[in-house]
């Protein structure tokens, strides 16, 4: 029986709830595809493939107090942090029920206050810095409270990153940058966008430390992002950590990846899907048994069901509440 999980202070419920929600994750994304190929939902961003990252990171906080700003192919995060498939069904149906903007974002644009979810927009990088003024924050307040933000390899060459990065460095703020490199930022693969061996390399400029780890692992992602964790809750300040994905999709629904890699390549990393491997270890830990699993399927099955028929019948947002929290209503009812 395998113990990894163990050495790195997870529990064999830990792990079971951790494929779990590797598993749903992946099976909700399956389902926008087919989605939007057969007209019904407009766009699916992806997070197949990094899976493993998100999953291991999340698990790696503490869900009542951290917050998270993940960026749009966290399906699995947010799951991980409190949201639930009806609510990312109808965030991709763009419904009135949508919590993340009552219908008027993008899909994967997630923002759920009461799961302290922050919302992204549509330009890369911009939730970085909103990262860092949350770590401050926490600071100022001496609260035991770390934020987490993740982005794509293309995205730590923004300024947005270089500038939340510095700033987080200076002041030694409680703060985990979560680079998801998928290889391509779009169409540009890696070797074209960056000058050094990784993306970790940067975090010395900033004065912290830098790891890049194995994405497709989940419990070495825990273990990693635990210990930065706990090192800046005790005011050791922020961490760069790079897990090493691989997208398995094309971009978004309207990406046609076939102009820029090769069907090759991304059958090869499909034989190192995290799905598939973290599957092997949970049942070499005898965590998982293929009754287990037919049953967990089924189950998944009738909740992302569910969610379809509930989020394509729900209504859609009203032509008058387009401009709703665009302006202060509260001010122009004064001034009335």
């Amino acid at each position: 029986m395998e113990q990894k999980h163990k050495e790195a202070g997870l529990t064999d419920e830990d792990v079971v709830n951790m494929y779990e929600t590797m598993l749903l994750a992946r099976r909700l994304d399956e389902r926008m595809w087919l989605l939007n190929r057969s007209g019904k939902i407009p766009f699916v961003v992806s997070g197949q493939g990094q899976e493993a990252a998100q999953i291991g990171a999340a698990f790696a906080l503490n869900r009542d107090q951290d917050y998270i700003l993940p960026y749009y192919r966290d399906f699995g995060m947010v799951l991980a942090f409190g949201m639930t498939v009806k609510e990312l069904m109808l965030a991709s149906f763009a419904k009135a029920e949508d919590p993340n903007s009552g219908g008027r974002q993008m899909p994967g644009h997630f923002g759920q206050r009461k799961n302290r979810i922050v919302t992204g927009s549509s330009p890369v990088t911009t939730q970085v810095p909103h990262a860092v003024g949350i770590a401050l924050a926490a600071k100022m307040d001496k609260k035991p409270i770390v934020s987490l933000v993740t982005f794509g390899e293309g995205s730590s060459n923004q300024g947005d990153f270089h500038e939340g990065a510095n700033f987080a460095g200076v002041h030694k703020l409680p703060v985990l940058f979560l680079c998801e490199n998928n290889q391509y930022a779009i169409s540009v693969p890696l070797n074209k966008q960056i000058a050094s061996p990784h993306v970790s390399d940067r975090a010395a400029g900033y004065g912290m430390p830098g790891y890049t780890i194995d994405g497709n692992d989940p419990i070495a992602v825990y273990q990693c992002v635990k210990e930065a964790a706990d090192r800046a809750r005790e005011g050791g300040g922020p961490a760069l950590i790079e897990t090493l994905v691989y997208r398995l999709t094309p971009h978004t629904s309207d990406d046609d990846d076939r102009s820029y890699r090769t069907a090759e390549e991304v059958k090869e990393a499909r034989t190192r899907d995290p799905l598939d491997s973290f599957r092997l270890y949970v049942k070499g830990a005898g965590l998982l048994t293929d009754e287990r699993e037919k049953q967990l399927e089924t189950e998944i099955a009738d909740m992302i069901n569910e969610a379809t028929e509930y989020a394509e019948q729900a209504p859609y947002a009203s032509p008058e509440s387009a401009l709703q929290f665009v302006y202060n209503e509260a001010a122009e009812e004064e001034n009335a």
